[in-house]
């Protein structure tokens, strides 16, 4: 199922959302109109304004409402890229220099901090408290991971539990925000509500096993990044995790944590993950949580919504970049 079919329910409201995100670049300050246009132009798979207007299509709801929660999320997790990319000290995003490249640190951390409360704004003018509260509950997640990564950078130490952790509270939250919001605003049961979110929940981790395995196997034109970057930036994920617990005594991830030549030690720890076999034990722990979000989904009425979070599961596991 392409990407294309996916969304073919929500296309009508998904141009409304990245309608809603461009206004935001329409200010009367050049300088930030530049670097909004900048960052908002920068369209990725859109998959959580589409987790969160696909969430709400299971009950007759305010389209409006929907389509700025959806614009919400997605401005949520841009702010997080410009800071992570500060945090990173990474030149490119999506194959553009970043916004710390290009105008410094300070003012992409104070541009982040901008998209931060524009995302709030737009959350807080749905008009619906417990979105609200859920959206800031999701921003405290959202730093936690943050902060979970950057304390834990550089340590080959780290077990499968900690990692799980992490990629819970920096990807899956937001998805799961998207879906549970997306249930709420719609008016649908409690019990579909929580179905909802629990299936944003298990598909967000699927979706970041899948992005940390393909930092292992994918080639720098379809990720923008060389293979191995986030082991160089320092962060341990699952396929490197699980090398480790396979074979304790190979040292190529400890030295391109640790190493006088870290980048020869990633060149060498990407080899070793590549022909150790542990990537199809990693797709395989994806597979799980995509099995558990396939169960969630079954607890909803059939209709062309569930097909497309159908599809879209397929889309997170398959893809290559």
């Amino acid at each position: 199922m392409s990407v294309l079919a996916i969304y073919a329910p929500i296309e009508a409201e998904l141009d409304l959302v990245l309608e809603r995100l461009r206004e935001l670049a329409r200010v009367d300050f050049p300088w930030l109109g530049q670097m909004l246009d900048h960052v908002l132009r920068q369209r990725g798979k859109q998959i959580r304004p589409a987790l969160c207007l696909l969430s709400a299509r299971f009950h007759p709801h305010d389209t409006a409402h929907v389509v700025t929660m959806a614009a919400a999320a997605e401005l949520l997790h841009t702010a997080t890229l410009v800071h992570d990319d500060t945090v990173d000290k990474s030149a490119l995003r999506r194959g553009d220099p970043t916004v710390h490249s290009l105008w410094g640190d300070s003012t992409a951390i104070l541009l982040g901090d901008y998209l931060f409360a524009n995302s709030a704004d737009l959350c807080t003018s749905t008009g619906n408290l417990r979105c609200v509260h859920l959206f800031a509950r999701t921003v405290m997640t959202l730093c936690k991971g943050e902060l979970n990564e950057l304390f834990s950078a550089f340590d080959a130490k780290q077990s499968r539990e900690h990692y799980l952790q992490r990629i819970d509270r920096k990807t899956a939250s937001l998805f799961s925000m998207a879906t549970e919001a997306g249930a709420v605003l719609s008016g649908a049961p409690e019990e579909e509500v929580q179905a909802l979110r629990r299936f944003g929940h298990a598909l967000g981790l699927a979706f970041q096993i899948v992005d940390d395995i393909l930092d292992y196997t994918g080639t720098e034109e379809d990720l923008g990044k060389p293979a191995g970057n986030d082991l160089l930036q320092g962060t341990v994920t699952l396929p490197a995790i699980l090398l480790l617990e396979r074979e304790p005594a190979d040292t190529a991830i400890r030295r391109a944590c640790e190493g006088p030549d870290r980048e020869a030690a990633v060149r060498e720890a990407v080899a070793r993950i590549r022909a150790s076999g542990v990537i199809d034990e990693a797709y395989a722990i994806a597979r799980g949580y995509a099995e558990e979000a396939r169960r969630e989904l079954r607890r909803l009425p059939a209709s062309p919504a569930q097909d497309s979070l159908h599809g879209l599961m397929d889309y997170v596991l398959d893809r290559s970049r």
